[in-house]
């Protein structure tokens, strides 16, 4: 199986987002989360799925899950995820300054 590595960012993103919407609604919000890693899994196996985001950073991919967009990129064995953002930010290349 192709891993999955993720990157500190990514990680904060995952608790933001789960601490964003678990107050209104917990299931939602770990509903949210497993349908990210589904999608990481499948992104693993297949990393050219998502179109290429070189505008942003070398090498950088990007696959919508509901309102949110993950950031990744392909490596040797599966892919690295970057960062989760919500669609509706304003995204510049200073989200992946830092990896």
């Amino acid at each position: 199986m192709p891993g999955i590595y993720r990157t500190q960012e990514s990680r904060l993103d995952y608790e933001e987002i789960w601490h964003f919407i678990a107050p209104k609604n917990a299931d939602a919000a770990e509903q949210l989360l497993h349908q990210f890693d589904a999608k990481l899994e499948t992104l693993a196996i297949h990393p050219l799925l998502g179109r290429s985001a070189d505008e942003l950073a070398p090498n950088l991919r990007i696959f919508p899950v509901g309102n949110y967009l993950i950031f990744y990129r392909p490596v040797s064995d599966g892919i690295q995820l970057i960062r989760v953002l919500h669609g509706a930010r304003e995204i510049t290349p200073e989200y992946f300054s830092v990896e």
